[in-house]
């Protein structure tokens, strides 16, 4: 006869402790609702952008653009990483030759070097009346200065956070936000045509923020990337369509 077996019903989880439970209750249901809050505004960045067009533009083959920022004396000093961006962007496309600004300047010495070049674009007619200067651009096949002033600074911010270590681990709990405002102009100088051809502008709002559910988790606006970004793709089309807007 075979040996009967017995059936156990499996064994249910040991339930928390009452005071446990509330604990954690008391923890991560706000913090889930902060997460979810910092997920849906995730780096947001707002953008606008504006152009004056005062002559028709366009520009063939053998023409090029230099990209400079505006003297330190005037203003706020366009921050060298910006310039950068404008740089790797237009000379990424196909439709714009870029001069390296460098080069330029030292072609061009000391015309355009830091303390002796024109403080705004609207000083630029009396350097190119000097002798040799115009004549100097020209041969290089420059056809557009580009005058960049602007930049990126924070506004805002707050909120906080505490962060913790003990035997069994640790973390941090918290949210800090800031925001950052980016404003920038392009001035557009038409060496062929020997007078301003317009300006193309942008300003950008960029909030950051940076949760913590036991983990820090940063989501940072690219502000200043968002108007580089926005100020070249406008700038492209308003030196290669011919239209005078």
């Amino acid at each position: 006869m075979p040996t009967p077996v017995t059936m156990h019903p499996p064994a249910l989880p040991r339930a928390l402790p009452e005071r446990q439970t509330e604990f954690l209750r008391r923890v991560f249901r706000p913090a889930t609702v902060m997460l979810l809050s910092a997920l849906a505004a995730t780096g947001c960045v707002t953008s606008r952008v504006e152009r004056n067009k005062n002559i028709a533009t366009g520009i063939t083959d053998g023409e090029s653009v230099v990209i400079l920022a505006t003297s330190y004396h005037h203003g706020n000093k366009t921050e060298a990483d910006f310039l950068d961006c404008m740089d790797d962007r237009l000379d990424g496309g196909d439709s714009i030759n870029l001069y390296p600004s460098a080069k330029f300047r030292d072609e061009l010495f000391p015309w355009f070097e830091p303390r002796t070049m024109p403080q705004d674009i609207k000083a630029l007619p009396e350097l190119l009346a000097r002798p040799g200067v115009a004549q100097r651009i020209s041969d290089r096949g420059v056809r557009y200065l580009v005058w960049i002033k602007g930049s990126t600074e924070r506004t805002s911010g707050g909120g906080g956070m505490s962060c913790a270590a003990s035997t069994v681990g640790g973390g941090c709990f918290g949210l800090v936000w800031w925001e950052n405002e980016g404003s920038y102009e392009a001035t557009v100088w038409d060496l062929k045509k020997a007078e301003q051809a317009g300006e193309v502008s942008t300003d950008v709002h960029g909030t950051s923020m940076v949760p913590a559910l036991i983990i820090p988790l940063p989501f940072v606006a690219r502000t200043q990337t968002a108007a580089c970004n926005g100020l070249v793709r406008e700038l492209r089309q308003f030196i290669t369509q011919e239209g005078p807007s």
